[in-house]
Formats: structure tokens, sequence, C-alpha cells
């Protein structure tokens, strides 16, 4: 019996390879010898999770001739990678993915690192802060007063808890875009909102237009829902969206579904202004296709001189067009799991319908402390303590890359949690893979891309800042020399996995 329990075809692992091998080498690279290539290659792709472990490979006549090698390249490299054990092969079934004993299975998102590798490794895979004190404890103190009505009944609210749906509503409503509860939806963070989303707009093999780059959880979500994800390259620099491409996508495939970040985009930065955003949905109408609009940094404008457009639901009226998601992950911490759904009312009674099929409904003390944050001020104050932490860490971390790797560009974005960097010719798989060696977890460009682009990027968060950002640049700029040396995994079976 075939122990694979899903295949690549040629065609895509020669896109995903070319990927890699496409970026000009830093200067004094050594080549190693074309099979090697290969089998690194392969491995990089199985340890970043972008081919999956089981993944039954192409024969190696059929790879051979999608990359325009000789089929004697393809077979050392198949046999280096089971000499390995990153490929297993049984005679009839073929040849498949793996990983060696006692190395964790990859993760295909960018899951927090353990608790207990914390010590030793620097962490810039998660977006994410340290919940901002003291109003973490007041939120949880106020939702235990607020608990004992709510504790006499069954606790399944699939809509969310009424205040909570009140309160939100209202803040749309004094962001200038009339809001009724009956418009909103509680969820389980924005992943639990675009997820739920996805299954009600988006079945498998329908078309779905994301940004490119766009966030890494969000396009594996709609991979495993089973969407063909179709990329709309970002404009140059921190300017938002290319309207002519968006256009062209919409009208030619069509798309059931487009995702998009426009405020402080992740992983570039970019924001989006008014016109932008008005031609955007004005386009997306025309298509048929349902915009869903991801606001979950829109409060973290970290530069007094930003003027933050109007939301993108703002620019469609009758609700036909614009989902709206939000959430208090970013904003305020992201061990607080409550997002939200903002559409027309039809659309959240969907919604809910679908829900008694997924997960019943949101933690009700989480929402009661979220509701309590906004119904007493705390929310803002604690989102002004969340802006200092990531103005600080941003400026730490810009002045250390730039003087540890003084020829990788980037531009500084106004807001948000993330920095968007070309690395000067280097494949960022290979600089994740090194970072590890020297002790930082740092996810690399592809993750944000569709089959293999922006392998000359690695995306960082703005989470450490003062001494431990200095000591980040310093291990980037070892991991990027290790990769301008030619050192590769070989045979080596790394101290852990890095997401």
């Amino acid at each position: 019996m075939a122990q694979w329990t899903s295949a690549m075809g040629a065609a895509q692992l020669a896109r995903l390879l070319n990927s890699q091998q496409d970026r000009p080498a830093g200067p004094g690279t050594r080549r190693p010898p074309a099979y090697r290539a290969l089998a690194d290659g392969i491995r990089l792709l199985v340890l970043e999770g972008r081919v999956p472990v089981a993944a039954r490979l192409p024969a190696e006549r059929e790879l051979a001739l999608a990359l325009s090698v000789s089929r004697t390249t393809v077979a050392a490299a198949y046999e280096a990678l089971r000499t390995e054990g990153f490929l297993e092969s049984r005679r009839g079934a073929g040849s498949w993915t793996a990983v060696p004993a006692g190395n964790p299975l990859p993760a295909r998102g960018l899951e927090p690192l353990p608790p207990e590798a914390l010590g030793s490794v620097i962490d810039l895979g998660c977006a994410s802060l340290p919940a901002p004190e003291p109003w973490l404890t007041r939120a949880v103190q106020g939702a235990l007063e607020e608990l004992p009505p709510y504790a006499h009944t069954h606790g399944d609210y699939p809509a969310g808890l009424p205040a909570l749906r009140a309160m939100i509503a209202e803040r749309y409503t004094l962001r200038g875009i009339p809001t009724m509860p009956e418009q909103i939806m509680v969820t389980t963070g924005a992943m639990g909102a675009i997820d739920a989303i996805c299954h009600l707009f988006a079945g498998r093999g329908e078309r779905v237009a994301v940004e490119s780059p766009s966030y890494a959880n969000i396009l594996q979500l709609m991979r495993e829902a089973g969407a063909r994800l179709v990329p709309v390259a970002m404009a140059d620099g921190l300017s938002g969206w290319d309207l002519d491409r968006w256009r062209q996508v919409l009208r030619d495939a069509a798309p059931r579904l487009a995702y998009v970040v426009a405020d402080f985009h992740n992983p570039t930065g970019a924001l989006a202004g008014d016109d932008q955003r008005r031609q955007l949905v004005d386009a997306a109408r025309s298509a048929g296709t349902v915009l869903v609009a991801d606001e979950t940094m829109t409060e973290l404008w970290l530069d007094d001189d930003v003027d933050m457009p109007r939301p993108v639901c703002g620019f469609d009226p009758a609700g036909s067009t614009v989902i709206t998601v939000g959430s208090a992950s970013k904003a305020f911490w992201a061990g607080m799991r409550i997002g939200w759904v903002r559409a027309a009312p039809d659309i959240i009674r969907s919604l809910v319908a679908a829900r008694a099929y997924a997960d019943l409904g949101t933690p009700v003390l989480e929402q009661l402390a979220v509701n309590w944050l906004f119904s007493t001020g705390g929310w803002e104050q604690a989102v002004d303590i969340r802006r200092s932490q990531a103005r600080e860490n941003r400026d730490a971390l810009v002045a250390a890359v730039r003087r540890e790797l003084p020829d990788w560009e980037f531009e500084v974005p106004k807001g948000g949690l993330t920095l968007w960097v070309r690395t000067g010719g280097l494949s960022g798989s290979r600089l994740a893979e090194m970072g590890e060696r020297v002790g930082l977890r740092v996810p690399s460009g592809p993750r944000f891309g569709v089959d293999g682009a922006f392998e000359g990027y690695v995306r960082l968060p703005f989470t450490v800042g003062g001494a431990v950002a200095e000591e980040a640049a310093v291990r980037l700029a070892a991991a990027a020399r290790l990769v301008e040396n030619g050192v590769t995994g070989g045979g080596d079976s790394p101290r852990t996995f890095v997401a």
C-alpha cells in the first residue's frame, strides 16, 4: 500500500524549484553539483511546508523533462534525499517526501515558536507583541464581574454576545459607517472569520483573488479549503494596489472572492488610499466578486502624519460587495481570540446558520473582556501602548538592519507590524534555514506568495526592540554570510525546525 497522501506534479515542483535557483548568487558563492542543488531545493521546500510531507514526487523522467536536466541528475538527487531521510520509496508506489526520524513535522503557516525554545532563539516569525498590561488584567477582571448572568445560560451565542455586537456596530457608526448589530458576527479571531467566509462563498475549486504577496496563514487557509488562488501583484513600494492589474484579474478570472489588506498590508506595510479603495470596490462590484477587507491592522498607525483613509466598506453603501473582518489580536493581543465580521444582514444570517456545524460560538469570557475594553475607554489606552511599543521596535529594527545589512532594500511603513525586505539576491528560503543555525527564526518570502514567488525576500516583524533587535540583525547577517559562502543543509539535521 502506498504511503503517500497527496501528489506533486512535475510542472508545479519545477516552478517552486526554479523560484529558488533563478536568483543571482552572492559574491564568492560555491556552486554545488547539479544533483546536490536539486536535493537541497526539494529539502528546503519540505522543511518550509511548501511541499507537504507524504507528497508523492513526480517520476525521475517527468521531473528531468520539466527541469531540463538529465534523468541521472534527478536520480542522484532522489538518492541523496533518501539517504538523508527526506524521501522514501517503494517499487510500484513511487517516491514520497518524509522528514528524518526525530524531526517535528514542518508547519505550513507562521505558528508561534514553542515556549521552550524562546531562551535560545530570537523569534521573528510571528507578528505579535506581548499583552499591553495592565489592560489585559483589568479587562479579564471586568469580564469576571459581568459573567454571572451569562453563567445561567447555555453559553452558546453563534452570532456573538448581543452587547458586544452592539458595541462593534457603534464603533463602525462612529467611523462614519452606519451599522446595525444585525450586521455583526463575532468570531474566534480573524482567521475564524475568514474561514467561515471562504466556506460560504468559495467552495472547493473556486477562484479567489489575493494580493501578491499576502498574509501567509490566510493563503494556507484558502489552499486547505480547496480554493484556486489568483495572485495580483502589489504596486511598487508602499503605494498600495495596482488597480490596472486588479481590474484585469477581476474581469478575466471572475473570482468568486477577493481578499485584501488595505490598512498597513501584511507583509509589505502598504496603505491603500481612498481613490484606490473606491476603484477596487467598483471593479469588484462590476465583476460580481465579493471583496473581503481585512482590517486587523487598521488601528496600528505609528507616525503622527498618517491620515487614515475611509474604511473599504465605506465605498459600498449598499453592502452588497464588501465584507469586513476585524480583530482584537493585532491591535490588542494575539491571545485574545476575538474577531468579527461586518456584512449585510442576510450574509450574517447565513454565516451564523453555517456555524452550527463548525465551532458553535466564541468564548463568552473573552467577548466580555473585549466589550469591557470598548465600553470603558480601556481599548484606546491599550492601543496607545501597542503603538508606542511597535514604533520603538520598528525604529530599532530598521536601524540595526541598515547597519548590519546595508545592501538590503526596504521602505519603512508608517504603520502595521511588518517590514518587507529584499535580500540583495540571496534566497529567502536558505536565509530562513541558516537563521535556524544561528538562533534566529525568520520567515522567507515564498511563504507570502503563490507558487514560489518572492524567493528574494524575508519578512521582519516589529516584535523585538533595543538590544534584542540589534542581536537579531547580527544573527541575520551571520545567516546571510552562510548563504553567500554556499553552506547548505546537506545531510545535517537541524537542531529545531523553524516555521
